[in-house]
């Protein structure tokens, strides 16, 4: 798959009957960001996000096929109340990279630069970061700085960035959100078939509250349930955090399975997940 061909999956979204398109923003090379609307704005919300990490775009299929089965449940009337925000691809500079290479950079200058932090190789298949080398999910302000494996400097993964919010993928998604008063979210990664839940600055009620849940989406996807420990900065934390409502990272795709996982796993992860939106939209209370 290359870069172009995702983007294409990504703007035919807008075909669908029903489904509302908007670009909310541009990356730091200038790509658009979309997001969608499935289903009714009446009612309560689920915001999910995808492609945060670059290495991980299957979470970016997912939400792309994810969108249309939504989608044809709610022409269906599977569902009637509510609905599903979604930005499928919040890193498409990072995504170009692990797709197309350093061929997807335009400036010759970046180009060096993102060799040298990539060790010299122009193998970029394991980048996680953006195109400035920054991690997008440790760089939220949410205990910004004080994960566990934070990197100071720019890498492939893992640096936190200069200050917080510093990325503008960053800002856009935080500036969309803003918008949509969602009563829970849902942040799609690989890989390890888990569910993680539970910032650590929740009270004991919320806690209680997201766990329920995450057992409830856990029924459906049979991925394991674990509270998140050691890691901040990232979306979740900060949904946890500003909003209060129940926000969970989900992993995608067997731990078995080497980064990065492409289109070839994406249909046992869709079958798996395909109606833990719904069933989400379901607990909000």
């Amino acid at each position: 798959m290359t870069f172009s061909e995702l983007i294409n999956s990504i703007e035919n979204l807008a075909n669908l009957t029903n489904v509302t398109t908007e670009v909310i923003g541009f990356s730091t090379f200038n790509n658009p960001i979309y997001a969608f609307h499935v289903g009714s704005f009446a009612g309560k919300q689920v915001f999910m996000e995808g492609g945060i990490h670059a290495r991980e775009y299957l979470s970016t299929l997912f939400l792309i096929e994810e969108i249309k089965f939504l989608n044809e449940m709610y022409q269906t009337n599977q569902f009637s109340k509510g609905g599903f925000y979604v930005v499928p691809l919040v890193n498409p500079d990072g995504v170009a990279l692990v797709l197309d290479g350093i061929k997807s950079v335009k400036c010759e200058i970046q180009k060096q630069v993102l060799t040298l932090i990539n060790n010299g190789s122009n193998n970029f298949n394991l980048w996680k970061a953006n195109g400035l080398g920054v991690d997008l999910n440790v760089n939220f302000n949410a205990e910004w700085g004080k994960g566990d494996q934070n990197r100071v400097c720019p890498n492939s993964e893992n640096f936190i960035g200069f200050y917080p919010e510093s990325e503008r993928e960053v800002q856009v998604l935080l500036n969309y959100i803003k918008q949509t008063n969602p009563g829970l979210t849902i942040s799609w990664h690989t890989k390890g078939e888990v569910i993680y839940y539970g910032f650590y600055t929740l009270s004991s009620n919320s806690l209680a509250r997201d766990y329920n849940i995450a057992l409830e989406l856990s029924k459906v996807n049979g991925y394991q349930v674990i509270k998140t420990e050691g890691s901040v900065g990232g979306f979740s934390d900060w949904v946890s955090l500003n909003l209060d409502v129940p926000a969970y990272t989900i992993e995608l795709g067997s731990s078995a399975i080497p980064h990065p996982l492409t289109e070839s796993n994406l249909q046992i992860a869709f079958n798996q997940n395909k109606q833990v939106p719904v069933v989400a939209l379901e607990q909000i209370s």
